[in-house]
């Protein structure tokens, strides 16, 4: 009977070596930033045209920056994915040790012990392809984007904006505020009631832009 201690029986042992440098997993959470940046010029030139085609020029840009920004996100996540896909694929041939610690980390987390832990680890580490899938998902939270879907919500998001803007440019001036922060509000609850949120707090949230929006035009 083998009595050496169970490498995983009462916890983790220390971490096998690793990438000298540290695993280069940098999340880019400016890049939403830098896309918004890239667009913010478009709708001040569009209020720079003719007067008469100010307000259409506006409702265009508006339109075309609610799908291209979706998609422009997806598709650098899509990239992201791709690129830490082929480093975890390049340290699991390269620093195997440490990547099965890496595995048993996380099911440790969720309470694996022992025997139990020590064959989930070499189940996941058999299969080359389901070793980097769960690596990606729950060492990096990472979920494989899909551009296309976002270019079609973005589309979907840019036509709703131009219907209910154009829809709401038919009425007076002050009908035409209350209606378009009645209509924020209400469209926020619908979009929190299909996305499982507090109703009360995405209507709040769908209501900061255009309230903003009045705040800066009846200050101009």
């Amino acid at each position: 009977m083998d009595d050496a201690p169970h490498p995983y029986r009462d916890g983790l042992p220390p971490a096998p070596p690793g990438p000298p440098e540290g695993e280069q997993h940098r999340l880019r959470a400016t890049a939403p930033l830098w896309h918004g940046l890239a667009l913010a010029p478009v709708p001040v030139l569009a209020l720079a045209s003719a007067p008469r085609t100010a307000v259409l020029a506006a409702l265009a840009a508006a339109a075309l920056a609610a799908w291209l920004l979706p998609w422009l996100r997806a598709l650098a996540a899509a990239e992201r994915h791709a690129a830490e896909r082929q480093r975890e694929e390049a340290e699991i041939l390269e620093w195997p040790e440490r990547e099965r610690w890496e595995v048993a980390a996380v099911l440790h987390r969720y309470g694996l012990r022992g025997d139990a832990l020590a064959r989930a680890v070499e189940q996941i580490a058999a299969e080359p392809r389901r070793w980097v899938d769960f690596m990606m998902r729950f060492e990096l939270d990472l979920i494989q984007p899909r551009p296309g879907e976002a270019a079609r919500d973005g589309a979907l998001a840019g036509a709703a904006l131009a219907a209910g803007a154009l829809a709401l440019m038919w009425l007076p001036a002050g009908t035409a505020m209350a209606a378009g922060l009645a209509l924020a509000a209400l469209a926020g609850a619908l979009a929190g009631r299909a996305a499982g949120e507090n109703l009360a707090t995405a209507s709040l949230r769908a209501l900061a832009l255009p309230l903003g929006a009045l705040v800066l035009g009846l200050s101009l």
